[in-house]
């Protein structure tokens, strides 16, 4: 992964309208939203507040009193696995979606309106991994970065690189960096000269009821002690806390058995 921030502003461009391809918001469906709610709310100390109900109960997260992420609720018919998933912009979603579709990809939900929010499609990658495509109205998305519990960084895990980081530079307009690393199959997809997400690469070791899929990286001040914490709230530790180029990170789940990272970013 790559420090994508920029700037340690907290705001900076996050009030600012994004240029197609930046990642700019994460969401999260889950069966049990209140005790969702309550998890993350003690561990990030978020706090909630409703949002577009166009999907069923929403709501988005805020820290600071500005819009960090969502949680929703599945249909209770659904048994799907709960999995943090990014939104990338567009200008117009209904052409990003058709530009999926002719590249091997699926779109599962949508393009539709969220209210005055904006407007959204769900689709998936060739590989099978799942993402949102958002064009924004009166909701930017994310509106703070650079504080502990927000997003810092999204990263696919998928089988190899080479197909899907294809996929993402057609349908995103990214420019895919490969890392030169012998035996690392990493590619890093930037954006406007900038990185803003990554692909990992990981062949057969990924875990076979989840798949190819985004994982989320949240900052966080220390990682052991919100590793910790998150323990006594009823989440799990998948991987311990390793020291990275880029931060101590560990890669945890929550009570639901949604995947994430927490990452205390290295200065």
């Amino acid at each position: 992964m790559t420090d994508a921030r920029g700037s340690d502003s907290r705001f900076g461009e996050t009030n600012a309208r994004r240029a197609p391809g930046t990642p700019c918001w994460v969401s999260l469906m889950v069966h049990g939203p209140a005790a969702t709610h309550d998890f993350y709310g003690a561990l990030f100390g978020w706090e909630f507040r409703p949002g577009p109900q166009q999907l069923g109960p929403y709501a988005r997260a805020l820290l600071i009193g500005r819009e960090v992420a969502g949680i929703g609720q599945l249909p209770p018919d659904r048994q799907l696995p709960t999995a943090w998933t990014p939104y990338f912009a567009s200008d117009d979603v209904n052409r990003t979606a058709e530009t999926v579709r002719l590249c091997g990809g699926t779109v599962g939900v949508g393009p539709l309106d969220a209210g005055e929010a904006g407007r959204m499609a769900l689709g998936s990658d060739p590989a099978g991994a799942v993402f949102g495509i958002w064009q924004a109205a009166a909701h930017l998305g994310t509106a703070v970065a650079g504080v502990p519990g927000t997003p810092v960084w999204n990263e696919l895990l998928t089988y190899e690189t080479a197909r899907v980081a294809k996929f993402y530079e057609t349908v995103f307009g990214f420019e895919p960096v490969p890392d030169a690393s012998p035996g690392r199959d990493y590619v890093t997809l930037h954006l406007d000269g900038r990185p803003v997400a990554g692909i990992h690469g990981t062949g057969e070791a990924l875990p076979r009821d989840r798949g190819p899929h985004w994982m989320t990286y949240f900052e966080v001040a220390d990682t052991d002690e919100s590793a910790a914490r998150l323990v006594e709230l009823g989440g799990h530790v998948l991987s311990p806390a390793d020291d990275t180029p880029h931060g101590r990170v560990a890669t945890v789940a929550d009570p639901e058995g949604a995947r994430f990272a927490l990452l205390a970013v290295r200065h």
